[in-house]
């Protein structure tokens, strides 16, 4: 199958990967505020569980719809970040194919969170008391790498403002104007 190029030499695309309550949604949350309009943030929760209401398995809606999404806030000369768990199994085959079509520089990075600090930040979190300690084992991988080491591992000894320094730096978009749309 042929490549179809998707944003230009110029838009970013980032994706932002981890277990839940590793710290993803802060990260993106952040790199919008430090950076300001232009910058479009794909959130896999916000898609899947409130525009959705969809379960998390291989093949649902809302793989389909994040691709649609990213591609279309590209096209529209957008930077992007997608974000969200994105079980290497489940999505792993549309990033992939995201990142080949992707024309500007890609970036991908894995927030490593040791179980037990996902169940301490989880406690704070709005859903604290809707996902129990068993639903969180039940959905933490170790890991969950995508192939072909493409994702730079962040750990959790970084702080978030740390973290969205790192991802500012590391994408050139400390160094670009944001947009006034």
């Amino acid at each position: 199958m042929a490549a179809v190029v998707v944003g230009t030499g110029e838009t970013r695309l980032i994706i932002l990967r981890g277990n839940s309550a590793s710290g993803k949604s802060s990260v993106a949350a952040g790199l919008r505020e430090r950076f300001g309009r232009g910058l479009a943030l794909v959130g896999q929760d916000n898609l899947r569980r409130i525009v959705l209401r969809e379960r998390d398995r291989p093949g649902a809606a809302n793989i389909g719809l994040i691709d649609l999404t990213a591609r279309y806030a590209l096209d529209a000369g957008f930077h992007v970040v997608v974000e969200g768990i994105l079980y290497a199994d489940h999505y792993g085959e549309m990033l992939a194919q995201l990142r080949a079509d992707h024309h500007g520089p890609t970036h991908g990075y894995y927030l490593d969170v040791p179980f037990e600090e996902t169940l301490a930040r989880h406690t704070t979190k709005p859903i604290a008391d809707e996902v129990t300690e068993t639903q969180l084992r039940e959905w933490y991988r170790v890991r969950d790498l995508l192939p072909g080491g493409v994702e730079t591992v962040i750990g959790a000894d970084r702080g978030l403002h740390q973290i969205v320094d790192r991802i500012m730096n590391e994408t050139g978009l400390v160094d670009l104007p944001a947009v006034d749309r």
